[in-house]
């Protein structure tokens, strides 16, 4: 048989106890920077402040250089992306990212969906009375087509990929503050439109989703 031992194994317990709480009371638990980026965010990142003090100044000026009529930026994306991204995209984009295309889209509208947060409305580019386009006017706009449009925005300047998806929506929350939010949403059918902006060919959509920087809606006919 073993012998009993000859410590006091009680008297231990008050000690790890002790040491313990000591242990426990050392620790700090740290808040964790917010991953939305926005004003409060404890690294500095600010992408709604970023895209206003660049909007004026860059975004709306290499919008209106770079984009081109749409049907004829979509006829060429339809037969040749990289030659239509290389005149009217981004050259600088990733290589494993879809072509996003600078687009004019002048037309009449024939259709609008303004019960949803994320409006729409179908613009017939070509005169032939079938939508050619749909034009998001928010306040929900889907996609990050203004941002991917840019060639001197690049994921490698930021330090994630949160911070570059939270920047790609404030480029969509900009536009909706400076234009779409100005938008008339009642018979709209009818109507000329002209849209300044971006899309970027997705499969499985009905129509190429464009996402405007700058829209205007003439008066009812």
């Amino acid at each position: 048989m073993f012998n009993k031992p000859t410590w006091p194994i009680k008297a231990t317990w008050p000690i790890l106890a002790l040491v313990a709480g000591i242990g426990l009371g050392a620790c700090k638990i740290l808040p964790t920077p917010s991953a939305q980026g926005g004003a409060g965010d404890a690294s500095g990142f600010n992408p709604d402040k970023m895209v206003g003090e660049i909007w004026a100044s860059k975004v709306i000026p290499y919008l209106h250089e770079k984009a081109g009529p749409f049907a004829e930026v979509h006829a060429l994306a339809k037969t040749d992306q990289t030659a239509a991204g290389t005149k009217y995209g981004n050259p600088k984009k990733q290589a494993n990212s879809p072509w996003t295309f600078a687009v004019r889209v002048e037309g009449k509208i024939v259709a609008a969906n303004t019960q949803s947060r994320a409006a729409t409305m179908d613009i017939d580019v070509d005169g032939d009375g079938k939508a050619d386009a749909r034009v998001q006017i928010g306040p929900a706009v889907r996609g990050t087509a203004l941002r991917d449009s840019l060639d001197f925005v690049q994921f490698n300047d930021f330090t994630n990929q949160i911070d570059f998806a939270q920047f790609g929506k404030a480029f969509n929350a900009y536009a909706d503050k400076t234009a779409l939010s100005k938008l008339p949403r009642e018979a709209l059918e009818g109507r000329a439109a002209k849209v300044l902006g971006a899309y970027t060919i997705e499969g499985g959509q009905d129509l190429p989703l464009v996402t405007p920087a700058e829209a205007e809606i003439g008066p009812k006919p």
